[in-house]
């Protein structure tokens, strides 16, 4: 009879000990790491969301910024902490899609060490030519490129540019030349300069040369018009079938955090990305403030994932 009831009050405890730990959680200052460095859009973006989960806990939320290695360096700081729920991460499509590709040994596995907490948003790109150039849409360009194959050439910056566009030299068989820049201001500023014909990036990027009509815009890379951009449409509502590549950003917390501090915490980040105020302050920073469930963030990093490996190998790009 003793071991019996030694039996249901082991049972009994198991029971307990996740809903009590929750009631508990958190106790103490809950840590966001960032995978990139002070003052970047997704350091800002988890500052400002940061500050507002810390009002929604009553707890203080503190930013580490862990930069290095196209953001491997503070993911594995995050795949490697304690899954207690006071460590989570801002992770990005290059983080939990596209380093394990990338890199031969990212040091974590972003399926394996991770479960998604919250989804923040999706930063589509755009692509821009010179104002007194005819072409004036994604069709336009294709029938461009088709007539004359690969001698048109598309500013590239970012392993992210150079995605979207093999996936757009891959649905619309238009081939053109994509040329290597270090930076986005670079390559700005050789197509306004006339030595590349054509650019692809991120809409924060091109934003400003957009509004001072130093380039004009052709096509997003998102499935449809963003608000990021009004009036221009996607590639896709220009007969790109099928076509849609963007950088996104989202939460997560180390595998084996408790369920209920993990629904606790989606709740709370959840509430707070859908306020207008913050989706405001997201499209400031050239995210698109996006809502999917815990689960529906899982079935979007697995089809991410191949998306961006197949490209990467059809591209070539070898890992470092």
């Amino acid at each position: 009879m003793s071991r019996l009831l030694r039996i249901l009050s082991i049972l009994l405890l198991v029971m307990v000990v996740p809903d009590s730990y929750a009631q508990a959680w958190p106790s103490r200052p809950i840590r966001i790491i960032v995978p990139y460095a002070v003052g970047q859009g997704t350091d800002i973006a988890a500052r400002y969301i940061g500050d507002e989960l810390g009002k929604e806990l009553k707890q203080s939320v503190v930013v580490d910024n862990r930069g290095g290695a196209g953001g491997n360096v503070g993911t594995q700081a995050a795949a490697r902490s304690a899954p207690d729920g006071y460590t989570i991460m801002i992770g990005t499509n290059a983080t939990h899609a596209a380093n394990v590709f990338l890199y031969a040994s990212p040091g974590y596995d972003p399926q394996a060490d991770f479960e998604p907490v919250a989804m923040v948003g999706i930063l589509p790109l755009v692509y821009v030519t010179q104002p007194n150039n005819p072409v004036n849409s994604m069709q336009d360009l294709i029938r461009a490129a088709k007539a004359k194959p690969d001698a048109l050439n598309v500013a590239v910056s970012t392993t992210t540019c150079r995605m979207a566009h093999e996936l757009f030299k891959s649905r619309a068989e238009a081939p053109m030349f994509p040329v290597d820049f270090k930076g986005s201001a670079q390559a700005l500023t050789a197509v306004i300069g006339g030595q590349v014909e054509y650019m692809v990036d991120t809409i924060t990027s091109l934003h400003t040369a957009i509004l001072n009509k130093q380039v004009k815009p052709l096509g997003v890379t998102s499935a449809g018009a963003t608000k990021l951009l009004p009036g221009v449409k996607s590639l896709a509502e220009q007969g790109v079938a099928g076509y849609e590549l963007v950088g996104w950003t989202a939460f997560y917390a180390p595998k084996g955090t408790p369920p209920e501090v993990l629904r606790t915490l989606s709740s709370a980040l959840d509430r707070i990305i859908g306020r207008p105020e913050t989706q405001e302050k997201l499209l400031q920073l050239g995210i698109e403030a996006q809502s999917r469930t815990r689960d529906e963030i899982k079935t979007f990093m697995k089809a991410e994932k191949d998306k961006w490996g197949g490209l990467i190998q059809a591209a070539g790009i070898k890992p470092n």
